[in-house]
């Protein structure tokens, strides 16, 4: 990954791997039947230094480059906590930089040091059961009052969102302005008004708890508003490159994972009297996994530096979401099917990498969304569109 010289990514990267082996690797399978992981987890990351990463000191955090959030995430990935990694992306690489970047000095101060911590866990709620990623159709409203405003509507797919204590949610403050009529709401969950519908099954990632979010009557103060009334999809725009810089580095890890793992396995297992690894077809297919990671991690380091300069643009966060989410769907799947009738049962950990990675082309946009950002670009809005 492209750092600065004089970064601390050794450390951090250190510590973030030692932290997955004596605090999470022995408990995942038990959260993963849970399907939730404890709050204890997230103090115990905070104590740590994993969850304020890149935030100043004077807000709870270690002041390092960015990029060592990526990692983090990568290395989660890369070892097969797919869940986790998704529920760390919202929480430090999403909500945390939506408050640094936007939030008033009072927000970040309330905020930000308890998020750090582990104190706070933190959400973001844009989908709707009606609204997948056309935010502009969203109908979750938000009304002023004399106090500050009132929320009204629901939200669906909410990671974190059976545990989180705040949630930045999108509603519409002027439902006659279209993408220019929403606005973004800190919205603090002990409110009354506020509630949590049953857990969301999934086919994968379930150590990640999902949920869908309702707020009936809900009566906010007039700080907790979050920018500019009215600007709340510019701001979405502005952060959605770092939420899919996230999506394209746990792609990374878990196709980096599975690769390592399917090494072990053809290397070990014998058919026909000799170790798959020596078939033609095995080392052909395993040489294309390694040639495409490589290509989609140099796509990847590249954006990462245009990140850091301010550079990168909504089309190349689109073109990185959509290549590396659907890569690790590709790989991933030519992988399990070295393990053969071995890949298809929960006793190999390549079924758990298979299994989380479907996910990654819906959430944060869809592939097909990313593909009409894409061509947008080139061709500007179609009439249909």
């Amino acid at each position: 990954m492209t750092m600065p010289q004089d970064d601390l990514t050794p450390l951090f990267h250190d510590t973030i791997r030692r932290f997955l082996e004596q605090e999470v690797a022995p408990h995942y399978e038990a959260w993963e039947e849970a399907g939730e992981m404890p709050r204890s987890l997230w103090q115990q990351l905070g104590e740590a230094g994993l969850l304020g990463i890149d935030l100043p000191e004077e807000l709870g955090g270690s002041g390092a480059d960015f990029a060592i959030v990526q990692l983090a995430l990568e290395e989660i990935s890369r070892q097969g906590f797919g869940g986790l990694a998704s529920a760390y992306n919202i929480h430090a690489n999403i909500v945390i930089p939506y408050l640094l970047h936007i939030g008033t000095p009072a927000q970040r101060k309330r905020w930000l040091p308890a998020m750090a911590s582990g104190e706070t866990i933190g959400a973001i709620a844009m989908t709707e059961p009606g609204a997948g990623s056309d935010l502009a159709a969203m109908k979750t409203r938000a009304s002023r009052t004399e106090s500050g405003w009132r929320l009204d509507g629901s939200k669906l797919f909410i990671t974190n969102g059976q545990i989180a204590d705040l949630v930045i949610v999108c509603a519409k403050t002027d439902p006659s302005a279209g993408a220019r009529g929403v606005s973004l709401f800190l919205v603090d969950t002990t409110l009354a008004g506020f509630s949590r519908g049953q857990p969301i099954k999934k086919i994968g990632q379930h150590a990640s708890d999902t949920a869908e979010l309702f707020f009936d009557d809900l009566h906010l103060p007039a700080d907790a508003l979050l920018g500019e009334a009215g600007a709340g999809f510019v701001y979405l725009m502005q952060e959605l490159p770092r939420e899919r810089l996230g999506v394209a580095a746990q792609a990374l890890g878990a196709m980096e994972g599975a690769l390592a793992l399917t090494l072990d396995y053809v290397r070990e297992r014998r058919a026909f009297g000799r170790a798959v690894g020596e078939f033609q077809n095995t080392r052909f297919t395993l040489a294309e996994v390694r040639a495409q990671i490589d290509m989609g991690r140099a796509y990847f380091e590249q954006c990462v530096a245009k990140y850091r300069q301010g550079e990168m643009n909504g089309t190349d966060a689109a073109i990185l979401k959509l290549q590396l989410s659907e890569m690790q769907c590709r790989t991933i799947d030519a992988c399990l099917q070295l393990f053969g009738g071995y890949g298809y049962t929960r006793e190999y950990p390549i079924s758990r990498f298979y299994l989380d990675a479907r996910v990654q082309t819906l959430y944060a946009g869809t592939s097909e969304i990313m593909k009409e950002v894409i061509a947008r670009s080139l061709l500007g809005k179609s009439d249909a569109a």
